[in-house]
């Protein structure tokens, strides 16, 4: 199943590991949404575990496969450097804040989030990074022009935007989108 991740990654972005391990992570939280939930005794397993099995058995991988770990490593510091855009989002009293909760049991809980695709917008990636983990669409509760209002913050080299979304119903329902 985790194939279906990587199989379909243009030419040109399979000789870059650093590239496919977007797709690998992609494919790993997969795994742990729906294979694992879903499948009982499915192993649990971490991204370098995961990373590793998918490495082995993926032909244009197998080049990197002693490798794993240096290429995780690389595309943790890579990843690192890439923006995150979001919104904060408050009732209509101002007194209630959405918070969501990562991927994994022990994750923390921050506001809905996400990294920037290449060439994507801020705007875009913060619209998209909403629905995905709420199902909440804020675009028209944001313009993309100067008018908007957002927190910026740079937090270990990695810009980190917010816009910030008020007057929304604590009577909404929220849930992630598959």
């Amino acid at each position: 199943m985790k194939c279906r991740f990587i199989l379909h990654i243009p030419r040109e972005e399979r000789d870059n590991a650093i590239r496919v391990c977007f797709q690998i992570e992609l494919a790993h939280w997969f795994y742990l949404d729906f294979c694992m939930q879903n499948t009982p005794g499915a192993p649990h397993c971490g991204i370098r575990d995961f990373a590793k099995a998918v490495f082995h058995h993926c032909p244009f991988l197998l080049p990197h496969g002693e490798d794993v770990q240096k290429v995780l490593e690389q595309w943790k510091e890579y990843k690192m450097g890439v923006p995150t855009y979001g919104a904060i989002i408050l009732d209509e009293a101002l007194e209630n804040v959405l918070l969501v909760q990562g991927y994994l049991a022990k994750s923390g809980w921050g506001f809905p989030k996400g990294k920037v695709n290449e060439d994507e917008a801020p705007y875009d990636c913060a619209v998209r990074e909403v629905l995905e983990e709420t199902g909440f669409d804020i675009k028209n509760r944001i313009c993309h022009t100067a008018l908007d209002v957002y927190i910026e913050q740079k937090i270990t080299d990695q810009l980190v935007r917010l816009y910030i979304i008020p007057g929304v119903s604590k009577d909404t329902k929220f849930n992630p989108k598959n």
